[in-house]
């Protein structure tokens, strides 16, 4: 499966390719390469995309962790030294 996740995976950049998906069932494809280097198989840009995919979901935990604004944490800490 071609992705643009999977293309950056490998250090590519959104200017070296353009993807195109005319939704007839085939999937994504690689319209156009700019890259001055060689075009990845699609074998490698699947398993890339499967290491970005564990990259992101191994950082679930981050993303779900919810803090105040910096303001009112130092607000917060202000008023907790203030009462003893």
């Amino acid at each position: 499966m071609i992705t643009y996740n999977g293309l950056i995976q490998l250090g590519f950049t959104s200017d070296d390719f353009k993807l195109q998906d005319d939704s007839d069932g085939k999937g994504t494809f690689i319209a156009e390469w700019l890259s001055d280097q060689a075009q990845p198989s699609e074998a490698d840009i699947t398993a890339a995309d499967g290491i970005a995919q564990a990259e992101y979901d191994s950082k679930q935990y981050q993303r779900d962790r919810n803090y105040a604004p910096t303001g009112d944490q130092l607000d917060m800490l202000w008023h907790s030294i203030d009462a003893g």
